[in-house]
């Protein structure tokens, strides 16, 4: 199938998010699934994305909550432990960021050129509670 522009189909198309038969589709891998070309995971967005998020493992305590609210399925998750962001479909919403519970989070949104090492580097410390 040709790849088609948004303002190309028909009123009402359905857009099959995978091409032929699919099994068990939670547990194949997501770089591993036959997505079809009228799918928006094989279209990059990374274009439209202003700022993004960076995520800093150490603070990260696999709550799974980005993962399950990402609009964009961009989280990538693996047995459970986030891995990454897919930086290709994020469109850099920052709902991750929201849902984020610890303390500081282990998501943050910064500016599309900025240099992750160094934001790392100089990630917020823990807020300590007054007693």
């Amino acid at each position: 199938m040709a790849k088609k522009g948004w303002d190309e189909f028909e009123i009402g198309a359905m857009l099959r998010t995978f091409d032929g038969k699919i099994d068990n589709i939670a547990a194949t891998q997501q770089e591993d699934r036959a997505y079809s070309q009228s799918s928006s995971y094989t279209a990059s967005v990374a274009d439209w994305r202003l700022i993004k998020p960076v995520f800093n493992k150490d603070y990260c305590i696999d709550c799974q909550f980005c993962w399950i609210y990402c609009p964009d399925v961009s989280i990538i998750s693996r047995d459970k432990k986030l891995i990454g962001v897919d930086m290709d479909h994020c469109k850099g919403c920052g709902i991750c960021v929201e849902v984020c519970p610890t303390n500081p989070k282990s998501l943050l949104m910064f500016s599309e050129q900025a240099d992750e090492e160094s934001v790392i580097a100089n990630w917020p410390k823990k807020d300590e509670e007054e007693a």
